[in-house]
Parts: structure tokens; C-alpha cells; sequence
């Protein structure tokens, strides 16, 4: 409400203020640029989160559309391995000319059904492959999402350090932003 005279300030507000009028002091100025760069590279790190979240997604679903390919060619297979049985028991049943024309088409659908299956089996391979590929996408979803975490853990000590000038949090923040960067660098090279 500062169009009326009134506003309320937070600590931090009061700080940043103060830092703005009076220079502020060394420690101050060092907390910032340190606060700046951890968040600079948490974005960095949330968007290849992000990125490796969607690849994981994008892979799980062709493998799922791979799998609805291979239960497709087996619902065929079947359908050969019908008309293939009913070839088979008419070449008992009949006789001479019609007798020979079945046997062809018994042939034809052992044939036709090796052909299916070599299909079927191709698509649940690349399935499989699919799947795979997404759990390792997700695995590295996890680091960069983990390395977010940290980082954003290290911001927030970063403002208690600042507001209750708490030197020694400092190496708190040290270490949650290295922490970071190495669970960072695992998602980078996929570990």
C-alpha cells in the first residue's frame, strides 16, 4: 500500500535497502554474488531436469506404442495359426484336388506366420529398448533434480547467512553447492 504512505518491509528488503544507501560491507556484497551464481546454475540444472523428465516421457510412450505394434502382429499370428489349423483339418477331411489346395494353403500360412513372428519379434525388441532407454533417462532426471535441490538448499542458507550474518553458515552453503555440482555433473555424464 505505498500509494498511501504505508508499506511494510521484510528483513530482506531492509537489507538489500541498506546495502543500496550505505555500500554495505564485504561479506554482504559476497553473499549476493554467491547467491546469484548458485541460482544461475540451479535454472541451468532445473531446465536439463526438465529436458531429461520429457526425453524419459517421449520414450516410454514409443515404447508403449512399439508394444500395441507387437500385440498387434501376435493377435495376427493367431489369426494365421486359425486358418492354418482349419487348412490342416480339411486336408483330412477331403480328398484329390481340394485336398492339394489345402495343403498349399497350410504351407502358406507357416510361411506367412514365420514372417508375423519375425516382426512381432522385432517390435518387442525395440520395446524393450524403449524401456531401457527411459529408465536411464530417468535415472538422470533424478541427479539433475537431486542437484536442484542442493543448490536451492544452499540459496536458502545463503539468506540466513546474510540475515543473521552468520559467517560460519557460509561453509554450509560451500558444501551444499558443492554437493550440487557434483550430483550435477553425474546427470551431465549420465552416472
Amino acid at each position: 500500500m505505498s500509494g498511501h504512505g504505508f508499506h511494510v518491509h521484510g528483513p530482506h528488503d531492509h537489507e538489500v535497502e541498506h546495502v543500496a544507501q550505505h555500500g554495505g560491507d564485504n561479506f554482504t556484497s559476497r553473499v549476493a554474488v554467491l547467491t546469484a551464481i548458485i541460482s544461475t546454475v540451479g535454472a541451468i540444472f532445473g531446465y536439463m531436469g526438465g529436458h531429461s523428465q520429457n526425453a524419459a516421457l517421449l520414450l516410454k510412450n514409443e515404447a508403449a506404442i512399439h508394444k500395441t505394434s507387437a500385440s498387434n502382429q501376435w493377435n495376427y499370428y493367431q489369426a494365421k495359426s486359425n486358418k492354418q489349423n482349419l487348412a490342416e483339418l480339411s486336408v483330412t477331411l477331403t480328398s484329390g484336388e481340394a485336398q492339394e489346395k489345402f495343403k498349399q494353403a497350410v504351407e502358406r500360412y507357416k510361411k506367412e506366420k514365420e514372417e508375423i513372428k519375425v516382426e512381432a519379434d522385432r517390435l518387442e525388441a525395440m520395446a524393450k529398448a524403449s524401456d531401457e532407454k527411459s529408465e536411464q533417462e530417468m535415472h538422470v532426471h533424478e541427479r539433475w533434480a537431486l542437484a536442484t535441490t542442493l543448490l536451492q538448499i544452499a540459496i536458502a542458507m545463503s539468506a540466513i547467512a546474510l540475515l543473521t550474518r552468520k559467517r560460519w553458515l557460509i561453509g554450509a552453503v560451500y558444501a551444499a553447492t558443492g554437493a550440487g555440482v557434483v550430483v550435477g555433473a553425474l546427470g551431465y555424464l549420465h552416472l
